[in-house]
């Protein structure tokens, strides 16, 4: 199964996407082969999956008309659209410049009074050179739209290009008719539009140039993420260290990270220790420590240390790389909102010059004097008003805003329908350990209950037992006793009890350390004495640890799971955004309750088995709430599929990474509620850029057929329907710039 990206810098608008996507599912319908297209029309990019090869793709994109190339190199491909953009930016300058510099002056002649009919012959050679300049101007700042037009006519289909070389083309014509011929017309009709030609030509790269500008800010979030990949690493050879170009690295290469430098690929640390910043991936703000057997990304910024690290991945397999290809995938993503966009784009273009035919028939036959300029006007006008840039934008401009507004916070993406569904969200149920608890257990206190023992000495005792034990606590324990330096030795014996705890010798002593059911399964004689302090570590949220020898309890390891530092803001923010929260846990009744009282959380669902969380969110759906579940994105798997919308914490685990819905890089729980924020003025901005389009469309045809003239006698002119179609383009770019800014809480 081949995953294709394809550069195609000739796309410009909504029916150009129509015509790719369809011809790739013509061709998988055809061969009965699975062969899927997506259309990133902000980037200019088409990614093809499926059992296709190259070659066979870029065939499908002549078809239809298009030249495409293959991109080998993302980094590299990301510099040429850029290049491209900056060049092509300052070619529509300088076409507008060219155009409104005809057509402003013969636009003022007409305004000031100047005779803009041909009634002689010396008025047909002055209008007969400026019409020549005319043709000379519209070839200069107008030959890609009409070598779009030939294009859609030879794949037998009509585009935004149509519209603009028909409208242009028409007036162009009509005056040059009148020039040479003025007695094939009335005296009264006799009027020349070579400045409506060049002005609308004019305005249009004008209007495409500073959409260009505009649509250059939507793609920083991944050329952002494309800087943090180096080109080159140090390998450490046996005849000393090379700079080598990553792409000729392999999986086992020793790599050198000196002070300052961006790690290269995914590894493994060898020797030395540094801290690491990964906030451009995680959005943590805090430097991370590593030291030896930790596992550093591609990407990261090392600090002051010096380490020699194993690379565990090649250079398109990095977890980098991975985002960026997943950011990409999700821009190109569609949303169920955006679907029929597209279908009515597909049939908008012929549709228009229908009714840009029938509407000029209408005037020719039945409308005032002068009738056939009346008609051409309207001809005109129609044409080029009702091109759907706006339309074809209105959706992908501001996914690709808010798929890369959100990388930035350091949460990815699965795809536009997500986000959609995100910003319906009224119930969120969110899983303790891992998602409002950090996921790793920490001795919070050691009770002491005979005053004869030393704490350190039973510390080393415990841990010492501990060490061979699996389970998380074991690990709090072992992890508190190095932090305090306690020594601790082999035990003599050592014994297992599932699920209740562990008993064995130490130093000549037996003990018994576990919960309580291996306390009375030990017979210990004064449970009874400290049934107060036990209920009270359940109370705040802690899990007491037993120690206990020769049937007496000894003391307790209040251990505890600390809460995020930032739960509780998170937990605010979501309830202020009016969202209901409910927290899920396999954990007993009390902690549970402790926990969310902490937080803020009202509703709890406690003691549920891993199987069963699964039916709770299918029963809160069943109750008519739309449910995001967040979990660890590994043990809770059956629940977030059966969400509404999934949020996977932790790490970015590849495995989090391709099944849930958003993938969180940071361990922060606030950015859950950023996220949902984010959706939902994703979802207005989208419906502000589609009604604006939609609106701009039907009111804008109508008045450029005439339908006011009755009442004004004023028909619209086809120079301001060329600035009023660039124009609205160029509001939906800069309206899903806004997401960029868009505050968050």
């Amino acid at each position: 199964m081949a995953n294709l990206s394809l550069y195609v810098p000739k796309m410009s608008c909504a029916s150009c996407v129509a015509k790719i996507e369809t011809a790739f599912a013509d061709a998988s319908q055809k061969d009965q082969r699975d062969i899927s297209a997506r259309v990133n029309l902000a980037d200019k990019l088409v990614l093809v999956s499926g059992d296709i090869v190259a070659k066979e793709a870029l065939e499908i994109i002549i078809s239809v008309g298009y030249e495409g190339e293959l991109v080998i190199d993302a980094r590299s491909a990301a510099e040429q659209k850029s290049d491209d953009e900056r060049k092509e930016y300052r070619r529509r300058l300088i076409q507008a410049g060219i155009g409104l510099g005809l057509g402003v002056p013969l636009m003022l002649w007409g305004l000031l009074g100047g005779e803009m009919m041909v009634n002689n012959a010396q008025q047909q050679l002055a209008w007969g050179a400026v019409g020549i300049i005319t043709f000379l101007v519209m070839l200069f700042t107008g030959a890609h739209f009409y070598q779009g037009m030939w294009r859609a006519i030879k794949a037998k289909s009509a585009n935004m290009d149509t519209l603009i070389a028909l409208g242009t083309s028409a007036a162009w014509i009509y005056s040059m008719m009148v020039v040479t011929a003025p007695e094939w017309f009335p005296a009264d009709t006799r009027h020349v539009y070579f400045e409506a030609s060049v002005m609308i030509l004019g305005l249009i790269n004008l209007g495409h140039a500073l959409e260009l500008r505009a649509r250059g800010k939507t793609s920083e979030a991944v050329k952002r993420l494309l800087g943090l990949q180096v080109t080159t690493a140090t390998r450490i050879t046996e005849s000393g260290d090379e700079e080598v170009e990553i792409n000729l690295l392999q999986v086992g290469d020793k790599l050198r990270l000196k002070p300052g430098d961006r790690v290269a690929l995914d590894g493994e640390i060898l020797t030395g220790q540094t801290t690491l910043n990964e906030s451009m991936l995680t959005g943590e703000p805090i430097p991370v420590d590593k030291t030896v057997g930790d596992t550093i990304s591609a990407g990261t910024v090392n600090g002051n240390g010096a380490v020699i690290y194993r690379a565990t991945a090649s250079a398109k397999d990095t977890k980098l790389s991975k985002i960026i290809e997943l950011v990409q995938q999700a821009q190109t993503s569609k949303m169920p909102i955006g679907r029929l966009t597209d279908k009515i784009s597909a049939y908008f273009v012929p549709v228009v010059v229908i009714i840009a035919l029938l509407s000029s028939a209408f005037w020719y036959l039945f409308g005032p004097q002068p009738a056939l300029s009346h008609a051409l006007v309207v001809l005109t006008s129609v044409l080029i008003i009702a091109c759907p840039c706006a339309l074809g934008l209105a959706t992908p401009m501001s996914i690709m805003v808010s798929v890369g507004r959100a990388a930035q916070i350091g949460v990815l993406v699965r795809n536009g329908e997500a986000l959609q569904t995100a910003s319906k969200v009224t119930t969120v149920v969110l899983d303790k350990t891992g998602t409002i608890t950090a996921g790793k257990p920490e001795v919070h206190e050691i009770v002491i209950l005979k005053p004869e023992l030393d704490e350190l000495s039973l510390l080393g005792d415990v841990a010492a037992l501990e060490q061979h034990s699996e389970h998380p606590l074991a690990s709090a324990i072992i992890d508190k006793a190095k932090t305090v330096a306690v020594k601790f030795i082999e035990p003599e014996s050592f014994t297992n009890i599932q699920g209740k705890g562990i008993v064995g010798t130490v130093n000549g002593k037996h003990y018994s350390i576990g919960n309580l059911s291996l306390m009375q399964q030990a017979g210990i004689d004064n449970l009874a004495d400290y049934q107060a302090q036990i209920s009270e570590f359940a109370n705040q949220g802690q899990t007491p640890v037993f120690v206990a020898s020769d049937r007496q309890l000894l003391a307790f390891i209040a251990i505890a799971d600390p809460i995020k530092p930032d739960a509780m803001q998170a937990v605010q923010k979501m309830q202020q955004a009016g969202l209901k929260l409910v927290l899920l846990t396999g954990d007993n009744q009390q902690t549970a309750r402790a926990v969310a009282d902490k937080v803020g959380i009202t509703r709890v669902f406690a003691e549920v088995l891993p199987e069963d969380k699964q039916s709770k969110v299918i029963e809160l759906k069943r109750a008519g709430e739309v449910v995001a579940m967040v979990g660890d994105g590994i043990n809770d798997a059956p629940a977030l599929m059966s969400a509404d919308v999934g949020f996977a914490m932790g790490s970015g685990t590849e495995i989090a990474i391709e099944s849930a819905d958003f993938t969180l890089l940071s361990t922060r729980l606030v950015v859950i509620a950023d996220t949902l924020l984010l959706a939902k003025a994703s979802m207005r901005n989208i419906k502000q850029n589609l009604f604006g389009a939609f609106i701009y469309n039907t009111l804008g045809i109508p008045i450029a057929a005439g339908v006011l003239f009755p009442f004004t006698g004023l028909l619209l002119s086809p120079v301001i329907a060329g600035a009023a179609m660039a124009l609205s383009s160029l509001t939906v770019v800069s309206n899903a710039n806004r997401l960029r800014r868009v505050a968050l809480g």
